[in-house]
């Protein structure tokens, strides 16, 4: 009887200790969730004091982009327009290279995005594509070159074979490229003409187009704001109306962020389907999370052009896939809840909420209608994508030193502040990030990737798709990201996946600056997201101009 006695005693303490227990959990995640919100509040605010104070020195040196003249309004056609009306003989291949070299004259003393041309040379070839052209060629000519006589650009860290081949690099300043990269020669092979090579950051690593050997290229619908990195000079050019196909590639939002920056539309295809080879001083043999893309004012342009690099892996991404809006599951997250990141703004949740509800009017029953999705993966996104790029080949230190030896963040900084060193302050930010912070748990860092990896394509792998914040904020003014070097995590996560994701364009906010989401599917689905992104485009207007240009009727 006294076992019994003291039994229930020890029971009922156990009870009131698991109590008090779970209460203090419930008490201490309620705090937990209260200072979070209370830090993202102040930094949602402080980024504005920021950007504020960086457009009162940027607004003063701001520079309107010339309205496209009527005899360059062909440049607003997709690529595949421009391709099908030079083989239908209804465009010389001579007019529209002159009218993208014409183009890119006027407006690259603004925005400062091409490092280098060969104008002479493509309007050689394109006199030579347009005498094919006049003495005949079979349609399965054509089907091999389905971008014959149309003009492309490429970032310069793509080798372009005599061309500069710098990767912003002063050590590399007067590099020129021996041969092309497979992803340029693939679009040669499709018959494209390349024009010019762009600007981008030092070894493609930073948010802003800028570097020690070309300078800082500038957005098109604000040249006192950034255009993204790294591939910003194709998204400038490509915003610009002077660049029918832009060239890009991605590793951490490279394609997309100057994508969304610009107001444009951009692929990251699954990662491992396109050769990296002669790209960044890649072998191609690497393994790596980063993917050829392209930008583009079109979004039925990315499915061909996205075929073309992926060559021989195409038909494993089925990018020809006919798929309709109804057999697709929408999920959607509105905000990303790691520290590092700053808050979705205000602009861009209202986007998300338009996008959600042209959908949600889509559906066909309530079981079809968007759905939120969130994983505590997203917590850390900074942290996955930094656990990720230990896994790659390149090295940053010694690229930038052209394999030279190393570059050390610490004596950088010192020859910084005294106006000596060979590098931006970005670079130095990551040499010290790599350099100076301890690496990331690995087993930690596998693990939450893998469990979000598998927990999306659960999730997607019915045919879902989801919609994912494009970015913090509209592009800020030049290099106020310095102060927020870790938002590119939002693009750099579904890398570190290898999912493909488009970019979408929504729009303009009350400032002129474009507007976003991004759309991510599961592996290999690339279909998905682009049937998705096709009905945004035709809902919300797709590309909106940076300048006035000709109306069609005019």
């Amino acid at each position: 009887m006294a076992t019994d006695k003291h039994s229930g005693s020890i029971s009922k303490k156990d009870k009131s200790g698991r109590r008090k227990s779970k209460t203090n959990r419930i008490c201490k995640d309620v705090m937990i969730n209260l200072l979070k919100k209370l830090f993202f509040l102040f930094r949602y605010y402080l980024d504005q004091f920021i950007d504020f104070l960086f457009s009162l020195y940027w607004d003063g040196k701001r520079h309107a982009l010339p309205d496209l003249e009527k005899k360059h309004a062909i440049l607003m056609e997709s690529a595949v327009t421009l391709a099908e009306k030079i083989r239908k003989n209804e465009l010389k291949s001579e007019d529209l290279v002159t009218a993208c070299i014409e183009r890119i004259k006027q407006v690259n003393p603004i925005l400062n995005a091409v490092t280098d041309e060969r104008y002479e040379e493509a309007l050689k070839e394109a006199r030579q594509v347009d005498k094919m052209i006049e003495n005949g060629l079979s349609e399965e000519e054509f089907k091999k070159k389905p971008f014959l006589g149309v003009p492309f650009t490429a970032k310069e860290s793509h080798a372009v074979k005599g061309m500069l081949h710098t990767l912003g690099v002063r050590a590399r300043k007067s590099a020129r490229a021996d041969e092309d990269a497979e992803c340029v020669r693939l679009v040669r092979a499709a018959g494209a003409i390349p024009v010019a090579v762009t600007n981008v950051p030092e070894i493609n690593k930073w948010q802003e187009t800028r570097n020690m050997v070309f300078g800082q290229t500038n957005n098109p619908y604000n040249t006192g704001h950034t255009t993204g990195g790294s591939s910003g000079g194709e998204a400038a050019l490509a915003a610009a109306i002077a660049s029918p196909i832009s060239l890009c590639s991605d590793i951490g939002g490279s394609t997309r962020m100057p994508a969304f920056f610009c107001g444009l539309f951009g692929l990251n295809p699954t990662a491992g389907h396109t050769s990296l080879k002669g790209s960044g001083l890649r072998s191609g043999a690497e393994p790596t999370m980063a993917s050829v893309g392209f930008v583009s004012k079109h979004c039925s342009d990315l499915a061909p052009l996205t075929a073309i690099v992926a060559d021989q892996q195409a038909h494993l991404l089925q990018l020809d896939r006919e798929v309709h809006l109804k057999d697709i599951q929408i999920y959607y997250m509105e905000t990303i809840k790691d520290l590092r990141v700053s808050p979705i703004c205000s602009d861009l949740r209202k986007a998300m909420n338009k996008v959600v509800s042209n959908l949600s009017a889509q559906a066909t029953s309530t079981a079809s209608a968007p759905k939120p999705y969130y994983h505590e993966g997203f917590d850390h996104c900074f942290s996955l994508w930094r656990h990720a790029m230990s896994r790659e080949a390149e090295s940053f230190a010694k690229l930038l030193t052209d394999n030279a030896g190393e570059a050390v963040g610490l004596l950088e900084l010192g020859k910084k502040l005294i106006g000596q060193s060979d590098y931006t302050v970005a670079a130095i930010l990551k040499l010290l990030d790599d350099q100076l912070m301890p690496p990331v748990p690995a087993a930690w860092a596998d693990e939450l990737t893998e469990s979000l990896r598998e927990d999306l394509i659960r999730v997607l792998c019915g045919g879902g798709v989801l919609l994912a914040p494009a970015a913090p904020a509209p592009a800020p003014p030049h290099a106020a990201l310095l102060l927020r070097p870790y938002n590119f995590a939002i693009w750099g996560v579904f890398n570190v996946l290898k999912f493909p994701a488009v970019q979408v364009p929504l729009g303009l906010n009350s400032e002129g600056l474009p507007l976003g989401i991004q759309v991510v599917a599961a592996p290999r689905q690339e279909a998905l997201c682009l049937a998705v992104a096709k009905h945004l485009e035709k809902q919300f207007g797709g590309f909106v101009p940076p300048c006035k240009v000709p109306q069609k009727d005019s």
